[in-house]
């Protein structure tokens, strides 16, 4: 029974995680719960809440827009990211440094800045506008989807640089060289040998800019439009203009359940979310 009650006594160095932890539950767990609560009638327990959001005619068209936004943020930025993080792991030591200084740009500058910097872009008469009329168009991206789209692509890029980095730069290019050896076409090579082996950053790049997107607040909220709102939005006009604090806590909950389930199908693919890759980003190892 001694040896018993040792082997279930928790190691002193466990007592390291109770601050974290407690932080952790009363920053997190405890306004998730609440939420919760007001979402199911606090006490009533009731499901009208989430039935309205399939109901209310607007709730599903804002996820909708939400999820197509967010999907097109994520296309772009992979699109950029992917070669981006090849050249990372093909250039020298300084040059890898200056390329992930320029990724890390948007961490170190402020966040009102950023868009305030994008509203002078993309308004009427910016440089967007601009450059469009030089061809007879009349575009004007400032407070629409697609310059919302625009501007969260640039400020998400570097959560899909790093993990890319981080897969990238543990890959072994000695095998593309042996399969060029054997006669392979370098396309071919890289679909066949280089792909796989980056797949695990390509799934965690692009399920950590998505869910990022779901719950983006600040870039629609400046770049965007009332008549266009995300779901971001949506939870703030229902929680400061309605005061509708059960709908919006049901509301917060469905993006919760959703975004769950994305980082368990990516953890299930493979990719870890959790390495974003700064780590692997400071290696200087050089790659044949």
């Amino acid at each position: 029974m001694p040896g018993l009650l040792r082997r279930l006594r928790p190691r002193p160095q466990w007592l390291l995680l109770v601050p974290a932890l407690t932080l952790l539950a009363w920053i997190l767990l405890v306004p998730l719960g609440n939420s919760f609560l007001r979402s199911v009638g606090n006490g009533d327990w009731t499901l009208r809440h989430y039935e309205s959001l399939f109901t209310d005619g607007v709730t599903m068209r804002v996820l909708l827009r939400t999820a197509m936004t967010a999907a097109a943020v994520t296309v772009i930025a992979f699109l950029l990211g992917y070669p981006y993080a090849y050249l990372m792991t093909r250039v020298g030591p300084r040059m890898r440094g200056v390329l992930l200084v320029i990724v890390l740009i948007p961490f170190w500058t402020s966040v009102m800045a950023r868009n305030y910097a994008w509203i002078v872009i993309l308004q009427r008469n910016g440089p967007v506008h601009s450059f469009f009329e030089l061809f007879g168009l009349d575009v004007v991206l400032y407070g629409t989807v697609a310059g919302v789209t625009v501007a969260m692509s640039q400020v998400l890029l570097p959560f899909m640089v790093l993990p890319l980095f981080s897969a990238l730069s543990g890959i072994d290019r000695r095998l593309l060289l042996a399969a060029r050896g054997l006669g392979s076409h370098p396309l071919v090579a890289f679909w066949k040998i280089y792909w796989p082996l980056s797949r695990a950053g390509v799934v965690a790049g692009l399920i950590l800019v998505f869910t990022l997107s779901l719950g983006f607040y600040v870039t629609p909220a400046l770049l965007g439009s009332p008549q266009q709102s995300l779901v971001a939005q949506l939870l703030g006009q229902r929680t400061t203009l309605l005061l509708d604090f059960s709908g919006a806590g049901a509301l917060g909950m469905l993006v919760l359940v959703v975004t769950l389930v994305l980082v368990a199908w990516a953890n299930r693919l493979g990719g870890t979310i959790s390495a974003i890759g700064v780590v692997a980003a400071a290696r200087t190892k050089d790659q044949p």
